[in-house]
């Protein structure tokens, strides 16, 4: 049972981790102060955003803005939300 849960949660941590806002955050040259002055956040919920810790909603809205992309391209930075997969 016990490591029923372990793998449970592992795989939820791993579905965390898959965000690629590093990624997009790189290729515009852009530093983690930058994006989280652009987004209106603070530089360490970019980097733990980064680490691939949850966050809400409202804070995902906002990163993906201040990256310059649509809403609509949620998923290429965030991946599927837990109701898609």
């Amino acid at each position: 049972m016990k490591k029923n849960r372990r793998e449970s949660k592992d795989r939820d941590r791993q579905r965390e981790r898959n965000n690629n806002v590093q990624r997009y955050r790189q290729q515009r040259l852009m530093s983690k102060a930058e994006l989280a002055r652009k987004a209106g956040l603070s530089a360490l919920t970019i980097d733990r955003v980064e680490n691939g810790k949850s966050c809400r909603m409202d804070t995902k809205r906002k990163i993906i803005l201040a990256l310059g992309l649509k809403l609509e391209d949620a998923e290429k930075v965030f991946g599927p939300t837990r109701e898609d997969s």
